[in-house]
């Protein structure tokens, strides 16, 4: 946490993106989606009472749409509303980078979610001729990502968001003493207040900053005195905008991704010397992921050719590492298709994807003893050989139902979110793809068969364990979906299945309304 008062002359920068979400979007789609400028667009985001607008394009705005409006009520006022998809989550981290790149003007920067940055740009300004060369320097630099945005330099952040979004463009404040002035004509929404709060002041006839000195801190304070959030306390907002109580500001860090490289004086164009190279790779790596802590998740290797073409493999591990050894024989596969044209001048190694791998201690007369490959490098061997999509492994599910209680998917995707692991009894070692249709031919008064046929033979049923009843989903089948009750059934030979029983006599549902026997099927072999 960073914060800033009077204690030290501090010159924050703000940096206000009004049109982000709607810039990035257009930017996204390159020519295609520049034709829509002239046109009325709006970003939609799917809400409980429908569509809502997120943003709009200038067009879009001029025809009656406003963030925050249904779609329904901006169709009634522009029936030829043009609506795309919004991304939040990829805004945000859009905006991210946006605050790393702006560390250019600054030490550090802080997001100012959903659509502005902080900057601090104190003893700063002079390498760029002062602080009116600075907001000219970042408008330039936005203009070229075709961005627009709206800045102001003041001693405090609070005060420095206000006139960026409420007063003329690339506005000034040079010391705190100035603050109150400039702002005492901006709207109370320049404190940044909840949307009830501003309501509220409105609603006393507090409309401008400077109207709350008017009628005292005591009246202010007895209306809001329970409110201890800063958004929701117009006091604690404007002592922060003034400098009196210091602003807490979480700065953004750059992760640094571990890449290690080399540059060879000669270009190599045979296979035998481009493994040397990723074997020496593949050792830097190891020794740079070591010194973090970190095992490699996903690896990416570029080899520039001499004719300026980049060649880029990739690898995905099923687990952390930093064995070089298997970082070289995973690749070993991925090169066989390379064309190394007139040769290749430098090869880069970076690991895109990282995850925290604490250091261990071998037992060395162990190592020596055993042989074995560890799962996690059969699973990436077999990957890289077979394709990501050849190899799968099961993952549980949230059912009680058998054939619903596990799932497969890659071994290199994430687990589901799920409702946690559902506590089953003990199930059959083999289970059917699809459960076998059984002929009961007797069945004892208590419910369960004592003779049944299934693929042609007879059996006789020595030994019953249950039932255990599971119920339909109900949010997932027809109401008229029967329940079952298990079996775990033992015949006159040793052999062990599992069955059950789908339905019960009368109860009304499936094809039996006229309360006729039930179905039996076999479901699973016991060991």
């Amino acid at each position: 946490m960073i914060g800033h008062g009077n204690d030290r002359p501090r010159r924050i920068l703000s940096i206000w993106l009004p049109a982000l979400a709607m810039d990035r979007w257009r930017q996204g789609g390159g020519k295609e989606r520049r034709e829509f400028d002239r046109q009325p667009l709006v970003l939609i985001a799917d809400t409980a009472h429908g569509p809502r607008i997120e943003a709009a394009n200038r067009p879009g705005s001029e025809a009656g749409a406003r963030p925050g409006m249904m779609l329904a009520d901006a169709r009634t006022l522009c029936p030829q509303l043009i609506t795309a998809p919004s991304d939040p989550a990829g805004d945000l981290a859009f905006l991210e980078s946006l605050a790393v790149w702006a560390q250019r003007w600054g030490p550090w920067s802080a997001l100012d979610a959903p659509d502005g940055l902080l900057v601090d740009v104190t003893s700063v300004p002079h390498l760029f001729g002062g602080e009116t060369r600075l907001v000219e320097d970042v408008h330039n630099a936005f203009a070229r990502r075709e961005l627009a945005v709206r800045t102001a330099i003041a001693p405090t952040a609070g005060a420095a968001w206000a006139l960026a979004h409420y007063g003329p463009p690339g506005t000034i404040v040079e010391g705190h003493e100035e603050i109150a002035r400039a702002l005492s004509d901006l709207p109370v929404a320049a404190l940044r207040l909840d949307k009830d709060v501003v309501t509220v002041l409105r609603r006393l006839g507090l409309k401008r900053l400077g109207e709350i000195a008017t009628i005292g801190r005591d009246a202010i304070q007895r209306r809001f005195r329970n409110r201890k959030s800063p958004a929701a306390n117009p006091l604690i907002r404007l002592d922060q905008l003034l400098g009196l109580v210091p602003e807490p500001l979480l700065p953004v860090v750059p992760v640094q991704t571990p890449l290690v490289q080399r540059r060879l004086m000669e270009p190599i164009r045979h296979r035998q010397l481009l493994d040397t190279v990723v074997s020496d790779l593949a050792a830097d790596m190891a020794r740079e992921l070591e010194g973090r802590g970190l095992g490699a998740r996903r690896l990416e290797l570029g080899l520039w050719r001499v004719d300026g073409e980049v060649v880029v493999r990739r690898l995905e591990m099923a687990a952390a590492t930093r064995d070089p050894a298997h970082i070289v024989r995973l690749f070993a596969a991925r090169l066989d298709d390379v064309d190394a044209g007139f040769g290749i001048e430098m090869l880069r190694l970076r690991a895109s994807w990282a995850e925290p791998l604490a250091l261990e201690q071998g037992d060395i007369e162990a190592v020596a003893e055993s042989h074995g490959t560890s799962l996690s490098a059969c699973i990436d061997r077999l990957t890289v050989r077979l394709g990501p999509r050849a190899v799968s492994r099961p993952v549980p599910f949230a059912s009680h139902l058998p054939e619903r209680a596990q799932r497969w998917q890659p071994p290199l995707d994430p687990e589901p979110a799920s409702q946690g692991l559902l506590a089953f009894h003990e199930r059959p070692l083999k289970m059917l793809e699809k459960p076998e249709m059984i002929a009961v031919l007797y069945a004892t008064p208590d419910g369960y068969p004592q003779r049944f046929r299934w693929r042609g033979s007879v059996h006789e049923v020595v030994r019953v364990e249950g039932p255990e009843r599971i119920a339909p989903e109900w949010w997932r089948e027809r109401g008229s979906t029967r329940l079952r009750d298990y079996y775990r059934i033992e015949d006159d030979h040793g052999r062990r299945y599992w069955i059950y029983r789908q339905g019960i006599i009368g109860d009304g549902r499936g094809n039996d309304r006229n309360g006729g026997l039930p179905d039996w099927y076999l479901q699973g072999l016991c060991a």
